[in-house]
């Protein structure tokens, strides 16, 4: 572990800094992109015509249960981020926010989260955002990230929640249209969160936490990340057919989206060590994500449902 020497405990310098350290607790890049998850279900749920107010709130809280999370795991983990050196500079390793601090900080937004979704939503998405915490907290961090090469396929499924939450929000049950997303999500974490351990594989290695790449090596890996590319393009598809929740819109973002990982997952199989192209698929993995739910929102419009069938009434009637 490092001394204080080479990591010097820091302190907030005013209440900027002290607001700046416990956002930066919760980890916002990866909350943002689980508010466009829940975003995106919630629109396939109300059909394009949802309530701001539920949409407001649900999103709030799903920020505020994704905080909780990401504080615990920073919190479980401040032992190996104090010797990584992406993340040695983070809160508690740094000495900016305290253990006890960050726990009861933790503690006060899972509460919340909970107390607005059962108030203005219902009880089932109030708890599937606390399953939500327990899995990314104890499945994930406490019992598979260090012991297991498995740890990121199986712990994805916390990252994938968030699309049950927006569906049991809206119609106070888990459609099968969300357990396909949540199928989606759980597929895409692998390749996603695989290319950035090839990226800072010698940082896993360095507090022994058996990474795919560091355990199988990076040629294993890619193949891995290609194997579960190639599922994303028909798992996205099935919200089209047979479900019939997505439309013509939607269905070309899939296509060109899952075609693009594809190729990207391809061209890194055949150079496994090359890091810039790791980077590049892990990059362009959060731009897939983004713009697929971006495309769920359009097909889900009600403008849309209107013009779509427009087409469809023109295309018959050249066709009679």
């Amino acid at each position: 572990m490092q001394d204080t020497l080479s990591n010097p405990i820091r302190h907030n310098r005013d209440w900027l800094q002290v607001i700046q350290s416990y956002v930066q607790l919760t980890k916002p890049r990866i909350i943002l992109l689980l508010l466009f998850t829940t975003a995106g279900s919630l629109w396939m749920a109300a059909n394009g015509q949802l309530d701001p107010k539920l949409a407001i709130i649900t999103l709030l809280s799903g920020t505020m249960a994704a905080g909780s999370a990401n504080t615990i795991n920073c919190l479980y983990d401040r032992d190996i981020d104090q010797i990584m050196e992406r993340t040695r500079s983070r809160p508690i390793p740094s000495g900016r926010v305290s253990p006890r601090d960050a726990l009861i900080f933790a503690t006060t937004m899972a509460i919340g989260s909970f107390m607005l979704l059962f108030t203005f939503a219902n009880l089932l998405s109030a708890c599937l955002a606390m399953l939500g915490i327990f899995f990314y907290v104890v499945v994930y961090t406490h019992w598979l990230k260090r012991h297991s090469t498995q740890n990121i396929v199986i712990g994805g499924a916390a990252g994938a929640i968030p699309p049950l939450v927006g569906w049991a929000a809206v119609t106070g049950e888990i459609g099968w249209p969300a357990w396909v997303f949540f199928a989606l999500i759980f597929l895409w974490t692998p390749p996603h969160f695989w290319a950035l351990a090839m990226m800072i594989r010698d940082d896993y290695a360095s507090v022994n936490v058996p990474m795919l790449p560091v355990i199988e090596g990076n040629e294993k890996t890619t193949k891995q990340i290609m194997l579960y590319t190639l599922t994303l393009i028909p798992a996205s598809l099935l919200l089209v057919y047979p479900l019939g929740v997505m439309g013509a819109i939607y269905s070309i973002f899939a296509v060109v989206l899952g075609g693009l990982f594809v190729k990207k997952s391809w061209q890194l199989m055949q150079v496994p060590d090359d890091l810039v192209m790791a980077r590049s698929v892990f990059k362009y993995s959060i731009v897939y994500m983004l713009v697929l739910c971006v495309g769920m929102v359009i097909d889900s419009l009600p403008a849309m449902h209107s013009m779509m069938a427009y087409v469809q009434s023109v295309a018959l009637g050249v066709l009679v």
